[in-house]
């Protein structure tokens, strides 16, 4: 992911700065397709709710290079404009290496509250910038990521947003939450994410789509971002480039992992490898959950 990230951008920087006027007003008009946002809304049933439930949905922020404070606080504010009763985030919160705490992401991570809570997962971007792995970008692998992650975690907790790491809650007595661990960095593990829900409505968050094919139980719901719906969509032939090993088929939108489990994967909200995006827009999610008849 990371190396075909580094070529478009230079593909995409080449272009732009010795393309002409056409290539030039292309690339502005795609840095402002990239701070638009849309709110997308649905309504669907999910076996196992006595009563309705409204969640928001948000990922991939990354906060850092292309991404500050003050775009995220816009997208905080939306999300609470909606009224949910649960937030949830999809992972890649950052998208810089991180060297001190990013005190300004946590402060508006902090004003997300609802009545059923705020839950989150990891995404490759986080483990990237916790220094998990290496690249030109986030620099050379650290020692100490795992206590980078770690601290995060607890900053997070201590601002009311709580990181699932194959791990899951029951945020009411019929609605369990799990979330796995990212796909290209750990080691998801949905069964133990799902442990003990019994007749609950369930939700499953996974940054990665790529899980859908192979998850080891069924889920309610799963909710996934990454995909970015691949950012740079085309008329006819859609998104050229995908980070998945499925091509299109999880770019966006609903689709269907295992055991006819339904998911949605988000366009996201901030950009990766390229501060653009055509045709297709930044996204919160916003899903009114229904008990099924």
């Amino acid at each position: 992911m990371e190396r075909a990230q580094t070529l478009t951008r230079r593909r995409v920087l080449r272009a732009l700065a010795g393309g002409g006027v056409a290539l030039v007003a292309a690339g502005g008009a795609g840095v402002a397709q990239a701070h638009t946002l849309g709110v997308t809304t649905d309504t669907r049933p999910l076996r196992g709710l006595c009563s309705p439930v409204r969640l928001a949905f948000l990922t991939d922020l990354h906060y850092g290079l292309y991404v500050g404070s003050g775009q995220i606080r816009g997208w905080v504010d939306t999300a609470l404009d909606a009224r949910p009763d649960l937030i949830l985030l999809g992972g890649d919160f950052i998208d810089q290496r991180i060297r001190t705490s990013p005190l300004p992401l946590i402060r508006e991570l902090a004003r997300l509250k609802a009545p059923l809570g705020v839950y989150g997962v990891w995404g490759n971007h986080d483990y990237g910038s916790f220094g998990r792995y290496s690249s030109v970008y986030y620099g050379p692998v650290r020692a100490d990521w795992a206590e980078r992650r770690a601290t995060l975690t607890q900053e997070l907790r201590a601002e009311g947003v709580e990181i699932l790491l194959n791990q899951g809650v029951a945020v009411r007595d019929d609605l369990h939450v799990g979330g796995v661990d990212d796909l290209w960095n750990g080691t998801p593990d949905a069964r133990a994410a799902l442990a003990g829900s019994g007749e609950r409505a369930t939700i499953l968050l996974s940054h990665n789509p790529d899980v859908l094919p192979d998850l080891p139980v069924p889920a309610g719901l799963v909710l996934s971002g990454h995909t970015h719906g691949g950012q740079v969509r085309l008329p006819v032939i859609g998104a050229p480039i995908v980070p998945s090993a499925f091509g299109q088929r999880y770019a966006m939108g609903w689709v269907q992992g295992a055991h006819g489990t339904p998911a949605y994967v988000s366009r996201g909200l901030g950009t990766s490898g390229i501060p653009l995006r055509n045709l297709c827009p930044p996204e919160i999610t916003v899903l009114t959950l229904m008990p099924t008849a």
